[in-house]
């Protein structure tokens, strides 16, 4: 089955008011181009779910997207805090709710396994028993000890941005690997953003690098540079001039508003926003090869 179309139609089709959406990818494959397409069809009272929200969740909140974030570790990575959802979170206007690492995964691996929710060891994240009403303990029928619980998370989409995937959803990712796989299998529908769409026999050919399998995906959508300013292992680099910049801008309203008109609202697409980037910006994300050995699957 054919599952590609572009991205503004995946979003219309599968995103809707008052949804709860998945933006994955860790520290880099963060799509990006994904949220701007939000924020341009101007979807509301979203629940906005990650493990590290980036600055595509600050960009979220600011566009008056989100009514809810759900996250563990919060911020700017690298620079400070997420300034603009840290500034609504203070002021009562945007409701949160905080896990550890160990505590979101968790969540996102009971969805995915189809269970109601999953068990964790007692971490340093103990004390968010205390702020968090939905850390629960339960009892161990083994040896009667405590342990600490977590309910199973299922978002209503999930957007993942793959390096590779086929026509039919069947996707790769190399580089570091974050809860992508999760978070689709949790999810009710996923889209899934590529820098290329290649033929099955690609994916075939390499089928230990494909971490979502095609019967989970409902929408393949062409997106080259989708994850800027985040990076794509293997075709662009992380923009690091962009997170320092974004610290300034992002504490300043009108500054942050001028910016969603000019590169959101004042773009069409991932490709104007690409080339209005420019190529001494292309020029300094650019990467070199540096290819893996390869493997032999034997013929038979």
């Amino acid at each position: 089955m054919n599952k590609i179309c572009s991205l503004k139609e995946a979003i219309s089709q599968f995103i809707h008011d008052d949804d709860c959406l998945y933006a994955a990818g860790f520290t880099h494959l963060i799509p990006f181009a994904a949220g701007h397409e939000i924020i341009r069809q101007q979807r509301k009272n979203l629940t906005i779910a990650r493990a590290t929200p980036d600055l595509i969740y600050d960009q979220l909140v600011a566009a008056g997207c989100a009514k809810k974030i759900v996250f563990s570790y919060i911020g700017n990575p690298g620079v400070g805090s997420l300034r603009y959802v840290r500034k609504e979170i203070e002021n009562g206007n945007l409701e949160w709710e905080e896990y550890s690492h160990f505590g979101m995964i968790s969540r996102l691996q009971a969805g995915a396994a189809g269970l109601p929710f999953m068990p964790m060891k007692q971490t340093g994240a103990v004390d968010l028993e205390q702020h968090n009403t939905q850390y629960r303990r339960v009892v161990d029928p083994y040896n009667g000890e405590d342990v600490v619980v977590v309910p199973a998370l299922h978002p209503d989409v999930a957007i993942i941005h793959v390096q590779r995937v086929d026509f039919t959803g069947n996707a790769q990712i190399w580089g570091i690997v974050g809860e992508q796989k999760e978070a689709a299998f949790a999810s009710k529908h996923v889209i899934i953003t590529a820098e290329e769409i290649v033929d099955e026999a690609v994916i075939r050919s390499d089928p230990n690098r494909t971490i979502i399998p095609g019967m989970v995906v409902d929408a393949v959508c062409h997106v080259p540079y989708c994850a800027h300013p985040s990076y794509t292992q293997g075709y662009y680099d992380r923009d690091n001039q962009f997170y320092l910049q974004w610290d300034a801008l992002s504490a300043d309203p009108q500054r942050l508003q001028a910016y969603l008109d000019e590169w959101v609202f004042g773009v069409k697409d991932r490709s104007a926003y690409w080339k209005k980037l420019g190529k001494e910006t292309h020029a300094r994300l650019a990467v070199q090869d540096a290819f893996s050995m390869p493997v032999n699957y034997g013929a038979y």
